[in-house]
């Protein structure tokens, strides 16, 4: 088990301990009845990847695409959380794990009031993804490599985040000097290094109508 499956494991059993006292309050309006009036099946798109791999503009053109289909959708986006629900949270590996927990229970309750989640992170540990993924019901959670080698992205370097790494103006940046542990199984594997996002989009449409989530 590594260090960071360790600290994951912990964290778990330390919310269980601290929850003994904290029942769950069923309402009567339940997820079912959410999604019926919705007309659709909730689900978390969990797209993940190395920076500059176009995770929120594969997500982000995705949910367009949804969206015009009539299906109601919410896009997390890992920049975006930190300004409100993350800002208290740094870039260090405890950090880090907090941010996607966060993200995880978030998406989680989205998916509760009946949304197709979409969430756009990094989250480099396969433990992480591991943990959000065991918080939803069988099927629910969807994982999205967008797939884009590290030559890819620090050429895109849309933030000019990598030139910042390589000069050592970051620390422990993704791909760089802190690993990225690529989907051994994602659900959906974009080579988004090789097509287009209008292509990249189609192949999650498709995906989505074979697995139920999307109506043909």
């Amino acid at each position: 088990m590594s260090q960071i499956e360790k600290s994951v494991a912990l964290a778990a059993n330390q919310t269980i301990e601290k929850d003994d006292n904290v029942i769950w309050h069923q309402h009567q309006v339940n997820k079912q009845t959410r999604a019926q009036l919705k007309s659709q099946k909730p689900a978390v798109l969990w797209f993940t990847g190395l920076s500059g791999a176009g995770k929120s503009t594969v997500a982000g053109a995705l949910e367009s695409a949804l969206v015009a289909r009539g299906y109601h959708t919410y896009l997390l986006d890992g920049d975006n959380v930190r300004h409100g629900l993350c800002r208290d949270l740094g870039f260090s590996a405890q950090d880090r794990r907090e941010n996607i927990r966060r993200i995880g229970e978030l998406a989680k309750l989205m998916a509760d009031a009946g949304l197709i989640v979409l969430s756009a992170f990094i989250s480099p540990h396969r433990a992480e993804r591991q943990m959000v993924r065991e918080l939803l019901p069988e099927g629910e959670f969807i994982e999205v490599f967008v797939n884009a080698s590290l030559d890819v992205c620090e050429q895109r370097d849309p933030k000019g985040l990598y030139k910042k790494a390589r000069a050592g103006e970051i620390a422990n940046f993704t791909g760089i000097d802190s690993d990225y542990e690529a989907p051994l199984q994602a659900e959906i594997d974009l080579p988004a290094g090789e097509k287009s996002i209008d292509e990249l989009v189609e192949q999650c449409l498709v995906a989505l109508q074979d697995k139920g989530i999307i109506a043909v």
